[in-house]
């Protein structure tokens, strides 16, 4: 990996998890340990796979940025995080990450949370 690319990664890393402190305290414990395991996980994949893995986290971090606006620019209304998956992006899963993906959503939609997941909202990027 180049010296370019791993200054990308740890750069898109930070930004990440200063854009979850806009998040309530429960989703950004969930969001920030998710993060950091994802991206220790992915330290050693191909250049193909990290290239994919960094614009999916960029793209997160656009649209997370998007919605801390809009929230910011609506106090008076309950904070809403999160978009639906197209569906093409559920074929490119395998199952172990569908099945991370599942638990992730239970965990994030437990009761008596402090924001809502929506699944109609559309980033405007």
């Amino acid at each position: 990996m180049s010296v370019l690319h791993v200054s990308r990664v740890r750069a898109s890393y930070r930004r990440i998890l200063l854009l979850h402190r806009v998040l309530p305290p429960d989703l950004k414990d969930l969001g920030d340990q998710y993060v950091k395991d994802e991206f220790r996980s992915h330290k050693t994949t191909g250049s193909k796979e990290s290239e994919r893995f960094l614009q999916e986290w960029e793209a997160y971090a656009a649209v997370l940025r998007q919605q801390a606006h809009e929230n910011r620019q609506n106090p008076t209304e309950k904070a809403c995080f999160g978009i639906s998956l197209p569906e093409e992006k559920h074929n490119d899963f395998r199952d172990e990450q569908t099945g991370q993906l599942q638990e992730l959503m239970q965990e994030a939609t437990k009761p008596n949370r402090q924001f809502n997941i929506t699944e109609s909202r559309k980033p405007k990027f």
